[in-house]
């Protein structure tokens, strides 16, 4: 609950500034950075629960590419991160395969795979969360929810961004296991939306770059992109994640997202 104290008390004084007739004060990078996170976080509230398909296509360095076909469930958590379950569906040697995470705020999230072809659940280490994910790259930590608290944040500038004008905000995770020591984010001025993360390794050199294109509007109100694309510029390999058929508001429960519904989600 600090960062959410923290932008309750800026905000406090930007009001109280304003009836003076104030407008021209000191915000720290600091201050700027966490309230951008904090409004981009609060225009992507109340979607409750989505599903969508999705095609993951890995690219080896040569340009080799192998395909694979998935289901996302989400659920919204409201005093919590959020929930959800990626399941396997295509090629057949992966089918079955499932990934149950489940988000927090705070504390470390918690993540268990089921291996089909062990029949066992397999819970993922908080040491192993930098691993990347059934070959991808994109890592086991990448995949939950990026909730505010996740980070520490300063804002960089602002700059062009294709037709739009982003925020550049970097953000430093407040996990100790996490692989990354820093990451920047372009997020637009207008909806908020994230069009590219640059991750930065333990050793603070430039790891990855993250890229979002084609966003839709779903529901009059929540952004999706298309297609993401992860870069791996250390070891030339790359992972696109291209999204179809969202739906949401679906009727999912936290019944749908344990460690037994895992078993059951071919």
């Amino acid at each position: 609950m600090l960062i959410r104290t923290k932008y309750t008390k800026f905000v406090s004084s930007l009001v109280l500034l304003s009836c003076f007739g104030e407008l021209s004060f000191a915000e720290t990078p600091q201050e700027k950075g966490l309230a951008i996170a904090v409004e981009s976080d609060k225009r992507n509230t109340g979607w409750q629960d989505s599903t969508a398909d999705m095609t993951m296509t890995l690219r080896n360095k040569r340009g080799e590419e192998s395909a694979r076909a998935l289901r996302v469930k989400s659920l919204e958590v409201e005093s919590d991160g959020d929930k959800s379950m990626t399941i396997f569906d295509q090629p057949k040697d992966v089918r079955g395969t499932a990934l149950l995470t489940f988000s927090h705020k705070t504390a470390s999230d918690d993540q268990w795979l089921f291996l089909p072809a062990l029949k066992r659940v397999k819970r993922i280490a908080s040491k192993n969360k930098s691993g990347p994910f059934m070959g991808s790259e994109f890592a086991f930590e990448d995949l939950s929810s990026q909730e505010v608290e996740k980070y520490t944040y300063q804002h960089l500038r602002d700059e062009p961004c294709g037709e739009l004008t982003c925020f550049v905000v970097q953000r430093f995770p407040t996990d100790k296991n996490s692989g990354y020591t820093s990451q920047t984010a372009w997020i637009d001025q207008n909806e908020y939306r994230v069009y590219k993360i640059e991750f930065f390794d333990r050793k603070k050199s430039l790891l990855k770059t993250l890229t979002a294109v084609n966003f839709q509007q779903y529901l009059g109100q929540f952004w999706r992109p298309e297609k993401m694309a992860m870069q791996n510029h250390q070891t030339g390999k790359s992972t696109d994640l291209v999204w179809t058929n969202y739906k949401f508001k679906t009727g999912l429960e936290d019944g749908d997202f344990t460690k037994n519904s895992l078993k059951r989600a071919r």
